[in-house]
C-alpha cells in the first residue's frame, strides 16, 4: 500500500513539474513576442516617419524623393520579413487556433466559389504546433485545395486535422473523378514541401470516387539535426539525452525515443546539468550547441 502511495505521489509531483515547466515556457515565450512586436512597431514608426520627411522635404527633387522613399520601404520590409520568419520558427500556435487561421484563409473559396468546403475540427487537446509547422501546413493545405480547385473535377473537399504528439496529421479527400497521383504536376509541390519538413504524403485515389491526401508533419526537429562535440566527456546516453535536450524536446519524449524510464531521464538531465554548468535546459541547449 505504502508503494502505491509512494509511485501515485512521485506522478502527481512529476506532472505538477511538467505544468510549471510548460507554464514558464509559455510566459517567457510571450514576454518574448510582446517585446518583439514592441519592437517592431517601433521599427515600423521609424520607417513611416523617415518616408514621410523624404517626401515633405523641399530639399529633394520629386524623383530623388521616390527614389529615396522607395529604398527605404524596401529595406524595412526586408527586415519586417526577417523578423516575422523569426517569430514564426519560435512562438507556438493552438492546433484548434492553427486550424481556425486555416479556415479564415480558405473563407473566399467559400463564399465567392462553388467548392463545398468540411472541416473537421482538430482535438482542443491536441499538442500545440511550433510556428514554422503551422505557417508550412496551412501553406500545404492551401496549395492542395487550390490544386483541386483548378482541376475542377471536385465538388466537395473534406479537411481534417489531428495530432498524435509527435505529429501533425492532416488529410484532405474530395469527391472528384478519383485520378489524382503522387506523381502529378499539382501534387509535386505538395510532395516537395512536404519532404522539405521530413514529412510523410500518400495519396490514394479510387476512381470514381475521389482522392485523399494524408500529410504528416514532424512537431520536433529530428534528432540528428543537432550534432554534438566528440570531446564532451559524456557517456553515450548522456550524448542521446543531451542530443534531444538540444532540439527542444520534453522528458517524456525523450523517454519515448530511447526506450528509457522518465526518471531515468531526469536523472541524465540533472547530470547533464551538472556538468556543464547550466541552470535550465535552454541553458544547456545553449552550451551544446556552441560545443
Amino acid at each position: 500500500m505504502d508503494t502505491d502511495s509512494d509511485t501515485t505521489a512521485t506522478g502527481r509531483e512529476e506532472r505538477i513539474t511538467e505544468s510549471e515547466d510548460l507554464a514558464a515556457a509559455s510566459r517567457s515565450a510571450a514576454a518574448e513576442h510582446a517585446r518583439t512586436v514592441a519592437e517592431q512597431a517601433d521599427r515600423h514608426a521609424l520607417t513611416l516617419e523617415s518616408v514621410l520627411a523624404v517626401l515633405r522635404s523641399p530639399r529633394v527633387s520629386d524623383a530623388a524623393a521616390r527614389a529615396e522613399a522607395t529604398e527605404i520601404a524596401s529595406a524595412a520590409l526586408v527586415a519586417l520579413r526577417t523578423a516575422t520568419d523569426r517569430q514564426r520558427s519560435t512562438l507556438l500556435e493552438p492546433v484548434t487556433g492553427a486550424f481556425s487561421r486555416l479556415r479564415a484563409d480558405l473563407r473566399p473559396l467559400v463564399r465567392f466559389g462553388d467548392l463545398d468546403l468540411q472541416f473537421i475540427e482538430p482535438p482542443a487537446t491536441g499538442r500545440a504546433l511550433p510556428g514554422d509547422v503551422a505557417h508550412a501546413a496551412r501553406a500545404i493545405v492551401r496549395t492542395a485545395v487550390l490544386a483541386l480547385v483548378d482541376d475542377g473535377s471536385a465538388g466537395r473537399v473534406r479537411i481534417q486535422w489531428d495530432c498524435d504528439g509527435r505529429n501533425l496529421l492532416m488529410q484532405l479527400r474530395d469527391d472528384g473523378t478519383g485520378t489524382l497521383d503522387a506523381h502529378d504536376d499539382a501534387v509535386r509541390p505538395i510532395a516537395e514541401r512536404v519532404v522539405a519538413l521530413d514529412g510523410r504524403l500518400r495519396v490514394e485515389s479510387t476512381p470514381g470516387w475521389g482522392s485523399t491526401l494524408d500529410i504528416s508533419l514532424p512537431l520536433d526537429p529530428p534528432p540528428g539535426a543537432v550534432d554534438l562535440p566528440e570531446d564532451t566527456g559524456l557517456t553515450p546516453r548522456e550524448r542521446d539525452v543531451l542530443r534531444l535536450v538540444a532540439t527542444g524536446v520534453g522528458n517524456r519524449e525523450i523517454a519515448g525515443s530511447l526506450g528509457i524510464s522518465l526518471n531515468t531521464v531526469k536523472y541524465h538531465v540533472a547530470n547533464l546539468l551538472r556538468k556543464h554548468g547550466a541552470r535550465t535546459r535552454a541553458e544547456l541547449a545553449a552550451v551544446s550547441s556552441r560545443g
